[in-house]
């Protein structure tokens, strides 16, 4: 039979009658006659809990030892999960191991709390599968060049389940979570969102890097460099539920487009509601501004999304991106302190209170007019633009985050994916 790799996120983890309905599950595909690497998540809230308590002895720090403390403090709640879902499947007879990220090894670098998995060593894990083990190893996490325990950031586990894959050369890597695939958009937000049965490579990457919460978007870049067969789906269906059902259940990732995806023009609205939004006001309209502004921000290891410059007026301009909520306060005092005075600059102007709205479909290379619709929609319901951002297969735009779930509405029915198929 295949090697897979399952994934659980923290929900599936949350409780000991959960990590034993997960534990009947992965044993019930090992008795199938698969070959099972399992990554879990932290128990849901664990890793909020230790980042809480961590803030409390020290709200703020810029130290890199701060950092490093952080993340060996974080990964104990993937280590305690795993572990007690290897005596979870003892329990059910099924013999099981559990590693932390740095006993396989998961090499990673150094950035603390956003670091970047380098490479996995296969060899002790193929060792225990070979012997009939189901193999439980941490997400989230592993080793940098120094022996210094690092975590991957938010979401990380879904990152290291596609990576083991990629590594193990799995035949798939199945993301389980508290929902049942991805859908057209957040049900929460429109009840009328429908699921897709399947969405292209390109067009998940784009929506988990615009704000759908159900992958995480480094995981979907990974699974389109390796070509990993992904699969999202429930972990809350009966843990019996019939195998061939089970398998084809959810949404599926796929690396081909088929003729079904010709006919839409949208497939999905993402949306983000953690983004903030920061301008550098008159700064002189010259080239190398942009990376005399941005240079520094990414030295600091800030990411930077969209990105606008205004019209040059008496020989100065306006310079405006956005960053996550979780950065915008350091990058405001970032860009006072040293980008301002260096470059005359009149002021640092922030809003937090933003959110990016997207639409995704590869339908839209061969398609006009999608645009103009999704203005059309946004100018119907009085909601503002405050930036554009486009590429092949995605349109988003910057708005004020009270407006959002309006937005989402309108735009889900406005491409028709309300309707009925």
């Amino acid at each position: 039979m295949a090697l897979i790799v399952h994934k659980y996120g923290g929900t599936s983890m949350g409780s000991t009658e959960r990590i034993r309905n997960v534990a009947k599950r992965v044993a019930k595909w090992a008795r199938a006659g698969h070959q099972l690497v399992v990554v879990p998540s932290a128990m849901s809230g664990e890793t909020n809990r230790l980042l809480g308590l961590a803030s409390e002895l020290a709200p703020s720090h810029a130290k890199s030892s701060y950092y490093r403390e952080l993340d060996m403090l974080a990964a104990t709640g993937e280590q305690a999960s795993s572990a007690l879902l290897a005596i979870a499947l003892q329990a059910e007879g099924m013999e099981s191991v559990s590693y932390a990220g740095w006993q396989v090894p998961v090499r990673t670098d150094s950035s603390y709390t956003k670091a970047r998995i380098e490479s996995i060593d296969d060899k002790r894990v193929r060792a225990d599968l070979e012997a009939g083990r189901v193999v439980i190893v941490t997400g989230f996490q592993g080793i940098d060049p120094e022996g210094n325990i690092t975590t991957l950031g938010r979401g990380g586990s879904d990152t290291s389940a596609v990576a083991v894959a990629a590594a193990l050369k799995a035949a798939e890597c199945l993301i389980y979570t508290d929902v049942d695939g991805v859908y057209t958009t957040d049900p929460r937000v429109v009840p009328a969102a429908k699921r897709l049965g399947t969405v292209s490579f390109e067009e998940m990457l784009e929506m988990a890097s615009l704000g759908s919460k159900v992958l995480q978007i480094r995981s979907v870049e990974f699974a389109g460099k390796y070509k990993v067969p992904m699969r999202v789906l429930s972990s809350f269906t009966p843990w019996d539920i019939d195998l061939e059902e089970e398998a084809k259940s959810g949404t599926l990732i796929t690396f081909e487009e088929d003729e079904k995806m010709e006919k839409a023009v949208v497939s999905g609205i993402a949306f983000n509601r953690g983004e903030a939004k920061i301008s550098v006001l008159g700064v002189p309209d010259t080239p190398g501004v942009a990376a005399a502004i941005l240079g520094p921000v990414a030295d600091a290891n800030i990411e930077v999304d969209v990105i606008i410059q205004n019209i040059s007026k008496d020989g100065k301009t306006d310079f405006s991106f956005t960053v996550s909520q979780g950065d915008y306060q350091r990058a405001m005092e970032l860009l006072r302190e040293s980008v301002v005075p260096a470059l005359g600059a009149s002021e640092v102007v922030g809003n937090p209170n933003i959110a990016k709205v997207s639409i995704v479909g590869i339908g839209m290379r061969s398609h006009v007019g999608v645009a103009s619709t999704m203005f059309r929609a946004l100018s119907k319901e009085g909601v503002n633009i405050q930036m554009i951002s486009t590429s092949e297969i995605k349109t988003s735009v910057v708005i004020d985050e009270k407006y959002l779930e309006l937005a989402v509405r309108s735009l889900h029915t406005a491409f028709g994916l309300d309707k009925s198929e």
